[in-house]
């Protein structure tokens, strides 16, 4: 464990943060006491379409409404 402060952290932060990428673990201390830890941010896997075929088409916004959703929309009951 490395233990820095934060005057430390700031003029070294590029050094600090791949110490932590790297699997170190960081402490910014304020004076001796420390209060806040460096760690990597883990990502998840993404995946576009996860849900493709399964949701039905969509609406078609080019093609007019019909009288009914018209009129409701239009503020008619």
């Amino acid at each position: 464990m490395q233990q820095v402060t934060i005057h430390a952290a700031k003029t070294n932060l590029s050094k600090l943060i791949e110490a932590a990428l790297n699997g170190e673990e960081i402490v910014i201390a304020k004076g001796r006491k420390p209060v806040v830890r460096l760690v990597p941010v883990t990502r998840g896997s993404f995946r576009i379409g996860p849900l493709a075929g399964q949701l039905g088409a969509p609406p078609d916004f080019f093609e007019p409404m019909d009288a009914g959703d018209l009129d409701l929309w239009e503020g008619g009951r």
